[in-house]
Parts: structure tokens; C-alpha cells; sequence
């Protein structure tokens, strides 16, 4: 078993919009585009995984429409599913060093957005 899975993995999601926190451990802005009025203090990242970020034809094509919503994360987890994605989200997690991981977002919508998309991933690639 590897360092990364010794310990349980806690990941939290929070808006590019609210304040930046101690507790939020390792920062992690998880959009291709940085968040409109937000300059990189405000935000306090540890990392920028723009390229974990779903593409930018299927975040146009998702638009954050509900409806969209379980084809969304089908094609999200898809996009995910390479070794290359794989290996940057396993990096992602050594490189927290055991510390909670904050997912940022600038998505409106806190219910249809990818950072939850990307937290069970990222919890189910930890769990082997």
C-alpha cells in the first residue's frame, strides 16, 4: 500500500467566492478559467490542476444546466479516465502530504459542478 492510501482522505469543496480559510488545508483551484474578480491572494492556492478541469467544449456543453447533470459527470468521469489524468490526480494527492484538500470552483451552482465530479474520483483513485 502506498504513502497515499495509509490514511483516510478528506476532501472538501468550496466556492472561489468564499474566503480562504487555515482549515482548508491545500488549495486547489479546479477550473480551466481563473474565477472572474478573484486575484491569486484572494484565493491562497496551493495549485492551479487546470488540466484536471473538464474540457472546454464539455463545460460549454454543459453550461451547469441540471438537466445536463448525469451525462455531465459520465462524460467528466471519461475525460478523467487516462493514465495521464490518472497520474496528475495521483500527484495531486502525494503532494498534499496528508493535509485536507480543498477543491475550489467558480461555479454558481454548488450542487452540478465539477469539483464534486472530481472529489469521488479522486477518493475512489486513493481507495485503489
Amino acid at each position: 500500500m502506498s504513502q497515499v492510501n495509509s490514511k483516510k482522505l478528506d476532501i472538501v469543496i468550496k466556492r472561489a467566492y468564499e474566503n480562504a480559510m487555515p482549515e482548508d488545508g491545500y488549495r486547489v483551484l479546479v477550473d480551466r478559467i481563473w474565477p472572474r474578480g478573484r486575484s491569486k491572494v484572494m484565493l491562497k492556492l496551493d495549485q492551479w490542476a487546470r488540466d484536471l478541469a473538464p474540457s472546454a467544449d464539455l463545460r460549454k456543453w454543459f453550461g451547469h444546466d441540471p438537466k445536463r447533470w448525469e451525462d455531465f459527470q459520465q462524460r467528466y468521469r471519461s475525460e478523467l479516465d487516462t493514465e495521464e489524468k490518472r497520474e496528475q490526480m495521483r500527484s495531486l494527492l502525494s503532494e498534499t502530504d496528508g493535509r485536507i484538500i480543498t477543491l475550489i470552483y467558480g461555479a454558481k451552482d454548488q450542487e452540478h459542478n465539477q469539483a464534486i465530479v472530481l472529489r469521488d474520483v479522486l477518493l475512489h483513485l486513493h481507495e485503489g
